[in-house]
């Protein structure tokens, strides 16, 4: 049997980049209305399927796109805490592959500029599919790798269930969009509160079952 996980998927936004604040002021400039509770709740399900609250419609300007406005926002977030260390550690034992519903260029650009970007196999955002699901089950198309035994860490609700749904096992991160308490909701198999805790999570045979 083949070493676990045989690929750890990272989500992007809120797990590596402390990008919060940034996408919740674009999405106000769209939605004046939106608060930010209004907004984590959406990440309870897949983001792209998400529906502006029936509050939140009665202001609305559309004109305005999203990964414009957040591009030079976002190259000005900083990434969490040990995460660019955490990240180089794992990639020397582990594929690693991002599945974010953020523009794949725009994290490419934001990887090259904090020197991780060789740290991934594969970048899958926005443009690539608006579902998680199908870029898991792509990534494991091409990796010809089982989902069951790859790994997805996240900081939201969605994610959990959509990995959840393909039978790949779940960390939770504390720190992100979502709290701990709603992450629960969706049984992850781990949570964690800090970037140093993912390596042990990782390699805990108690864990990964070895």
């Amino acid at each position: 049997m083949s070493p676990w996980p045989a690929a750890i998927f990272f989500d992007f936004d809120g797990v590596i980049v402390d990008s919060f604040d940034a996408a919740f002021a674009v999405n106000k400039m769209i939605h004046p209305l939106l608060t930010a509770d209004m907004y984590r709740k959406r990440f309870e399900g897949n983001i792209n399927e998400s529906k502006p609250e029936k509050e939140v419609e009665k202001e609305y300007r559309p004109n305005i796109d999203f990964f414009r406005e957040y591009e030079p926002l976002l190259l000005r977030c900083d990434i969490f805490p040990e995460m660019e260390r955490v990240v180089r550690t794992l990639s020397h034992n582990h594929r690693l592959i991002i599945i974010s519903s953020t523009a794949t260029g725009l994290i490419k650009k934001f990887l090259t500029l904090h020197g991780i970007e060789d740290c991934f196999l594969e970048i899958m955002g926005n443009d690539i599919h608006k579902s998680k699901i199908a870029k898991i089950g792509m990534a494991a198309a091409k990796f010809e790798i089982d989902p069951k035994r790859c790994l997805f860490i996240t900081d939201t609700l969605g994610d959990v269930k959509e990995a959840g749904h393909v039978g790949c096992r779940t960390i939770g991160v504390s720190w992100g969009y979502q709290s701990k308490e709603t992450l629960l909701k969706g049984r992850p198999d781990r949570i964690v509160d800090s970037a140093s805790e993912l390596l042990s999570a990782v390699s805990d045979k108690a864990f990964n079952g070895s």
